[in-house]
């Protein structure tokens, strides 16, 4: 029987192949820990990571949905200082609810199209 991270990175792996991020269009990579929530901008033809984000970087007790929501915002500004307006949102083999949705929403509120 297959644990449910497993299934997750089953999901993930199926995704990320249609998901190719560009230099002009990067895809979003999230990883989410139970403290921590870890997001990143990725060209996937060069391999490098042009922005990445962590709810660590925002100075609270709680890992909750607002900051996840935070981080998202976090990242959309740092993306927009590196002129970066729309990206691919892979969303790592997670359900879209809960932190990641916010997260999203918070990508969204900084101005970022996906």
């Amino acid at each position: 029987m297959e644990s449910r991270n497993q299934r997750r990175l089953h999901r993930k792996r199926r995704t990320t192949i249609k998901n190719l991020g560009t230099a002009k269009r990067p895809r979003v990579s999230i990883f989410r820990s139970n403290k921590i929530i870890y997001v990143q901008l990725i060209d996937d033809e060069k391999g490098l990571t042009l922005v990445a984000a962590n709810s660590g970087e925002i100075k609270t007790k709680d890992f909750n949905i607002e900051t996840a929501k935070k981080t998202g915002k976090l990242l959309a500004e740092k993306a927009v200082k590196f002129n970066i307006k729309e990206v691919v949102f892979d969303r790592s083999g997670y359900r879209y609810h809960g932190k990641i949705k916010l997260l999203a929403e918070g990508m969204r509120e900084g101005k970022l199209k996906f």
